[in-house]
């Protein structure tokens, strides 16, 4: 599930991507799996793109509690491994959804 549209420059993609299954009313249960679904789906959007997330280099996340965060930071490593790119990360209120993440990655 898109959030928004991908924006492309003449090397880089920017995309944004939310929790979703197929819409808002279909999200993973656990805060955990809700941020596998977003980062898949960072990751389709990215491969549709001719990117992928080992090209990413800028991540801004949202979340709606800084209780979030740890088990956030441990999902993220699990893709991200230790060449993680530069991240922000935000609390802050979200409309029917735990986390957004956004990024920006080099077209590939």
């Amino acid at each position: 599930m898109c959030a928004c549209s991908p924006w492309t420059t003449n090397s880089y993609l920017l995309a944004a991507q939310i929790p979703a299954i197929t819409g808002l009313d279909d999200q993973p249960e656990t805060f955990e799996a809700q941020v596998r679904q977003t980062i898949e789906n960072l990751r389709t959007v990215l491969e549709a793109a001719g990117s992928s997330l080992a090209h990413v280099v800028k991540v801004n996340t949202y979340l709606t509690s800084q209780d979030q965060l740890e088990e956030y930071n441990r999902v993220y490593t699990e893709y991200f491994g230790s060449a993680k790119p530069a991240r922000t990360s935000v609390c802050v209120s979200l409309w029917g959804v735990s986390l957004e993440i956004e990024c920006v990655a080099v077209l590939a």
